[in-house]
């Protein structure tokens, strides 16, 4: 009899263990290594029509040992560490400006394309505002400016600006999605206005995160100065350019290294910043 009650549990915990299946993307193996043959046949495809060779790699890597040979030492004369001295600080107030007038413009997009806080109307139209600002490059953005501003730190921060909108007013959207709405709720049930809600229900929320944010667009925006001054917009890109330009290779490796002292600063800076506030 003890036999006989056993087998029933018994078989149901093998049948439990028979049928189940490990989570897996495709249901059919047949379609899976279809996807993969797809994906390699694509790879092999893209390799050939671009003649990636090997030995265009190696002859490349010749080139480049050249190169590096030409960069060292780096250049460190008065003359020039004084310029690269002077574009590196307008590199960080590109920054910075950029920074500011960026998030200025994208707390009213954020808020409006935060679907919990915001009318459908507006809703759609912040959310079309952020996809345009995120579509195109930051590169064709500075380029853009460039010839309407003409050449100089303003169409860099132009550029700087439109691509922190984006950026921005997408993740700050979301974190206002993600907020209690219990207490936004209790400040309407007194009788507030929708704009006395917001500030006394909505932001107290999402400052520290709006803290975090602000300063990780910073460090950010510190390395995107730097590339569109290649194209003349300012910054320290433009000297870079140039000595590129000059076949100046010292001088382009003493730029490096400052390029990667200053990002280096900046990304430890934003990291200190955002754990303190966060």
């Amino acid at each position: 009899m003890a036999t006989e009650s056993s087998s029933p549990a018994g078989s149901a915990g093998a049948a439990d263990r028979r049928t189940w299946r490990r989570p897996t993307a495709f249901r059919n193996r047949y379609t899976k290594w279809a996807v993969y043959g797809a994906v390699l046949a694509l790879v092999v495809w893209s390799v050939a029509s671009l003649q990636i060779t090997l030995g265009r790699f190696l002859s490349g890597l010749g080139y480049g040992y050249e190169l590096i040979d030409s960069m060292l030492p780096p250049e460190t004369g008065s003359e020039y560490t004084l310029r690269l001295f002077d574009r590196m600080i307008e590199t960080i107030a590109m920054a910075m400006v950029a920074t500011v007038a960026g998030i200025a413009i994208s707390l009213p997009v954020a808020f409006g394309a935060a679907e919990n806080i915001s009318p459908k109307p507006t809703y759609y139209l912040s959310r079309g505002i952020i996809s345009a600002t995120r579509a195109i490059d930051g590169l064709i953005v500075a380029i853009v400016a460039v010839i309407a501003l003409g050449f100089g730190p303003l169409a860099g921060i132009v550029a700087i600006s439109f691509k922190t909108i984006g950026f921005f007013s997408k993740l700050f959207a979301e974190d206002l999605e993600d907020i209690d709405m219990g207490g936004v709720e209790a400040v309407r049930a007194t009788g507030a206005s929708r704009f006395q809600s917001l500030v006394y229900g909505v932001v107290p929320q999402v400052v520290p995160r709006f803290a975090g944010l602000a300063v990780y667009r910073w460090d950010i925006n510190i390395r995107s100065s730097t590339i569109v001054g290649i194209v003349g917009a300012g910054g320290i890109g433009v000297l870079l350019q140039r000595a590129y330009q000059r076949y100046e290779y010292d001088y382009v490796a003493a730029i490096l290294v400052a390029i990667i002292a200053v990002v280096l600063v900046a990304e430890f800076v934003s990291a200190v910043v955002r754990r303190r506030v966060q």
